[in-house]
């Protein structure tokens, strides 16, 4: 199975999005520091994540979301009460 994942910064409410094919591994890598992209931006909490048979449709959708305006759009109108609040999984 592999999972794209919505991270958002405790410290700036900021997003960052991901695929892997273990997703509690890489929440943890991601609050240890061990992804330079997030090290600046921990804690880190889970606010939404998509499971995927397939690696290559994990691949594409993250790219899509981190591409496409109306992609990453539409996620947001969909999670806005769990962003605005800041609640992680």
């Amino acid at each position: 199975m592999f999972y794209v994942y919505l991270l958002q910064s405790a410290m700036d409410n900021k997003l960052y999005t991901g695929y892997t094919n273990n997703l509690k591994r890489r929440l943890v890598e991601h609050n240890k520091g061990l992804n330079k992209s997030t090290r600046p931006r921990r804690p880190l909490g889970l606010v939404y994540y998509e499971a995927y048979i397939s690696q290559a449709d994990a691949e594409k959708r993250e790219h899509n979301l981190k591409h496409s305006a109306g992609a990453r759009t539409a996620l947001r109108r969909r999670l806005t009460n769990c962003l605005r609040l800041g609640h992680f999984v």
